[in-house]
């Protein structure tokens, strides 16, 4: 996937070990990260989206459609969201990443 904006706030080295230890090819391998990034970044515009101000939604989506590897996307999130954004974004990735641990070691 490209870079994206908040791609500094994840990290993923734990899901990382379990995707290679559960995947029998590379080809296998790719589709997991595949749907990881997807299911990464509905779970990241949804979290955003539930807390940005409707009325700055569509200026929001200009700006990442734009350019979604803009950094100055967290400032103007930062500007519109009270709370702290960053720390917004990085828990429910940590939420999303407990739930993918959980999943991949029920097929284990």
């Amino acid at each position: 996937m490209s870079a994206i904006f908040y791609d500094h706030l994840i990290i993923l080295d734990e899901l990382d070990s379990e995707i290679k230890s559960v995947s029998g090819s590379r080809e296998e391998k790719e589709e997991l990260w595949k749907i990881v990034d997807e299911t990464i970044h509905h779970r990241v515009m949804d979290v955003i989206l539930s807390r940005l101000p409707r009325e700055s939604h569509e200026e929001f989506l200009e700006k990442f459609t734009q350019s979604p590897h803009d950094r100055a996307l967290i400032k103007y999130l930062r500007e519109k969201i009270k709370d702290d954004v960053e720390e917004i974004i990085h828990e429910e990735i940590q939420k999303l990443k407990k739930e993918l641990l959980a999943d991949i070691h029920k097929k284990k």
